[in-house]
């Protein structure tokens, strides 16, 4: 713990902000939950922007939160070291934000829709990662076998574009395709050297 504090601080406070407000709302103070919802029906009305950063530190249940701490613990510290603290909290909060704003203009006339999680941050992180790490292994759950990311990475976006269309379920796919999208574009755009290291990984520089 204290290496993972000290080596990854961003990384730290943010997977312990998550949990312990995912935690205080679930079982402590439930009129987080409603408070700190996304509801693009309200947000666009009563100009609730806040709820664009607010829900993703919320979690349906134990699990939601597992899943998303989990990942973030991985690849969080790789890419903290990577880029610096300064431009991964810049990629975290930012994806948070743009991973919430399709959800926001596609249901904005609803006022029955209503989403919360990092998966859109996490998303970014993770996309970040295999966007400079195209060839790493991945391992997923129950799957012992290792995937190359750039694999996962195509499978992903088309199971994601695709649950999109279908309107089904309370999972929340526009975050996750917005919020890898951003990862990648967060790279290209923001953090200097970017493309160069990929031009390195492809031995075209």
């Amino acid at each position: 713990m204290q290496n993972f504090l000290s080596n990854s601080p961003v990384t730290f406070y943010l997977v312990a902000a998550n949990v312990i407000i995912s935690l205080a709302a679930l079982y402590g103070y439930p009129a987080m939950l409603q408070t700190g919802y996304l509801k693009p029906y309200r947000t666009v009305r009563q100009n609730t922007w806040y709820e664009l950063l607010t829900s993703g530190f919320l979690h349906a249940n134990l699990g939601h939160l597992f899943v998303n701490m989990f990942t973030l613990y991985f690849f969080g510290p790789v890419m903290e070291q990577v880029v610096g603290p300064f431009y991964f909290l810049g990629l975290y909060i930012t994806g948070l934000i743009v991973a919430a704003l399709p959800s926001v203009i596609k249901f904005r006339d609803d006022p029955n829709y209503a989403t919360l999680g990092a998966s859109g941050a996490v998303g970014s992180v993770l996309f970040a990662f295999i966007f400079l790490f195209p060839m790493e292994n991945i391992y997923l759950f129950l799957i012992p076998v290792p995937i190359p990311a750039f694999i996962f990475a195509i499978f992903y976006l088309i199971y994601s574009m695709y649950e999109s269309k279908q309107a089904r379920g309370r999972i929340n796919h526009e975050a996750h395709v917005a919020g890898a999208l951003w990862g990648i574009i967060y790279l290209v755009v923001f953090v200097p050297n970017t493309i160069d290291h990929i031009l390195t990984v492809f031995g075209l520089l």
